[in-house]
């Protein structure tokens, strides 16, 4: 079937064709309600259908005579250590530690968190977890006490597990005092707290709730799958909230599993046996589904990955990895591609490497600047592929389908909604808006299935969060709009689009400009608040190595580039140098922190933020510059 054909059928009929979609998923109990209606109204799939997530990832490879093959490869440049697991020995591990979870009073039901490094026993946790029907909230390592306090006293619960340490780039972060300051801060106290120690010296202050990791695997049997409905959630992953609490998003599991183990192929041609390396982290969305379970439910070995795109050791650390383990399909952020393009504008390392294996390049989490693509696509000859979905969505919303038909490259353009998404352009009065024209980016009910199925014990905010904006439709709280053959172009956050004296202007498009300047290795965009035009844009641009321009030319060749290609009415004219921005662990440079700073309003540093003293070294340059607060 051509990209058209097999998208049109699953919005035409959807309950058909995810029924076809679910015939790929072994079922305990195949379902017989496709689509259906919740207590709360809203939707939800395969509601009668039994599984087992963790089942689909080992045990049913093992039984079908892939026991032996290659399931995780572990990759850590900051310990130098690589190991390889098979689905045996992967297996094994599981269901020892879902047996130890047992033995501590774990139950179908209860609540886990989650709280480590990339290393291999992040994944055994999580499919520990599934494997006894327990639901698991990932919290990335190293976020702050106050944070974690914050989702133990939502999700209460019955037990942590959690590493020794963490390793940053020049420092070990011992992540046991964190989770005790944590568990001292919230009102919610779990039972046991389980240690994996990684015996690096990190201190592990001992408490009486503390259980060792490997004593408990060790000595417990291994636990069988339990059955668990379609309905039940897999896991709670927690998103930032405007409120400042968390929206912790439920992810059912037959939904997911389905979705996931079609989108491997359909998405990303990636076939069982092969290999896919998703640099992410298993705190994040990303993570969750393209690290662990939609590389195990394919039978695809997947890489967990500890270290960076530079610095661990340096910025030829992707391709040492492409090379050595083979990697057909890749899946990493923009900013992974900026920061390596930065420390190696010529692309001299990858000239060291054979990147044969790899055949696609996918790109998510932020947009992608089309010099930064170009960049790729002159280096490494293959394609390249901007796509684009949520915490909340769980899988792609929009991409080139390259299982299905590989569509041709549109330079900044997501690609086309995926099957199930019926993707539709409104404006603020909810009417749906033509080709080339700018508003929201919103999906009609149904979403398909693996989307979320609501926030953790929050059906008041899950509403009004996503569904009141306009009734029948998920808002996605993105800007964007779509050309006339059905590609999406996604021009940010709504808060992202700025008033420049009456005039409605995206951030992001005057991104795309600056970033095509041959100086810059990145950059951003932010709107900040003028007395005489309401919002004036400002610019902040990363250099790459080496680069000796000064500023007022800088600033010249950049002002006459948007003027050339957006019109004098952008009113861009400051761009201001600096060596880093402030972003998140995932790779989102925070731009609401941007404005609020320059703005001079209070601002909380998030506890995502990947380096603090970004936030210094942004206020001490706008001291130099004098620009919006700073004057």
């Amino acid at each position: 079937m051509t990209y058209n054909e097999f998208y049109s059928e699953s919005i035409s009929n959807p309950e058909n064709f995810w029924k076809k979609q679910a015939q790929n998923i072994k079922w305990f109990s195949e379902p017989t309600k496709i689509l259906s209606d919740n207590e709360n109204g809203y939707p939800e799939w395969f509601a009668d259908g039994e599984l087992n997530a963790c089942y689909l990832c080992l045990d049913k490879h093992i039984e079908d005579g892939f026991g032996d093959e290659i399931a995780l490869i572990y990759d850590s440049p900051v310990t130098q250590q690589i190991k390889k697991f098979t689905y045996n020995e992967v297996k094994s591990e599981v269901a020892k530690l879902a047996g130890g979870l047992k033995s501590l009073g774990v139950e179908k039901g209860d609540t886990v968190i989650i709280y480590m490094p990339m290393i291999s026993k992040a994944v055994f946790a999580m499919l520990a977890c599934a494997r006894i029907g327990a639901i698991h909230s990932v919290v990335f390592g190293g976020f702050a006490p106050t944070e974690l306090a914050t989702r133990i006293d939502d999700c209460k619960p019955k037990v942590i597990i959690t590493a020794s340490s963490g390793i940053e780039i020049d420092r070990l972060l011992a992540y046991k005092p964190f989770v005790d300051e944590a568990i001292e801060l919230a009102s919610h106290k779990p039972e046991h707290v389980i240690v994996f120690n990684r015996k690096l010296g990190a201190r592990i202050p001992f408490k009486k709730y503390d259980v060792d990791y490997d004593a408990l695997v060790y000595g417990s049997e291994e636990a069988a799958c339990e059955i668990v409905k379609s309905t039940h959630p897999l896991y709670i992953l927690y998103t930032s909230g405007t409120t400042g609490k968390p929206k912790g998003i439920v992810r059912d599991t037959g939904g997911y599993v389905t979705v996931l183990k079609n989108s491997m192929k359909q998405i990303y041609d990636v076939n069982p046996g092969e290999v896919f390396w998703a640099a992410s982290d298993v705190g994040w969305v990303v993570g969750h589904s393209y690290i662990v379970y939609a590389p195990l439910l394919n039978r695809t070995a997947t890489i967990v990955f500890e270290g960076k795109p530079v610095r661990t050791p340096d910025a030829s650390t992707f391709w040492r990895v492409i090379n050595e383990h083979k990697v057909n399909v890749m899946f990493t952020a923009p900013t992974a591609i900026r920061a390596i393009k930065k420390e190696d504008p010529n692309g001299d390392f990858i000239k060291q490497y054979d990147l044969s294996s790899l055949r696609l390049q996918f790109l998510a989490g932020e947009r992608s600047d089309i010099a930064s693509i170009d960049w790729y696509k002159t280096h490494i000859n293959i394609p390249v592929i901007d796509h684009c979905w949520q915490t909340e969505t769980g899988w792609p919303m929009l991409a080139n389908m390259a299982g299905i038909e590989l569509q041709p490259y549109k330079p900044g353009s997501a690609g086309k909604p995926v099957i199930g998404y019926n993707i539709k352009i409104f404006n603020e009065s909810g009417e749906e808006l033509g080709p080339n024209k700018e508003g929201f980016i919103v999906a009609k009910l149904p979403l398909p299935p693996g989307t979320l199925s609501g926030l953790w014990q929050n059906e008041q905010r899950f509403k009004e969060s996503y569904l009141s904006q306009y009734p029948g439709y998920y808002f996605t709280g993105d800007g964007g709009y779509h050309d006339e053959d059905g590609n999406i172009w996604v021009t940010g956050r709504v808060d992202d689009v700025i008033n420049v004296a009456g005039h409605r202007l995206s951030t992001s498009e005057m991104e795309e400009v600056v970033s095509q300047h041959p100086e810059v290795a990145e950059c951003a965009v932010v709107g900040i608040e003028d007395t005489l035009k309401g919002q004036i844009p400002v610019g902040f641009a990363i250099l790459k190595n080496n680069s000796d321009i000064e500023h007022f030319q800088l600033q010249h060749e950049i002002i006459q580039l948007v003027r050339n290609k957006i019109g004098a009415v952008a009113a861009l004219k400051n761009i201001i140098v600096v060596d880093k921005l402030p972003k998140t662990r995932s790779g989102k440079t925070l731009r609401k922190l941007l404005r609020d700073i320059v703005d001079g309003k209070n601002y909380q540093i998030p506890s995502t933020i990947e380096d603090e003293t970004s936030i210094s070294h942004l206020i001490e340059v706008l001291e130099q510059y004098k620009i919006g607060s700073f004057k």
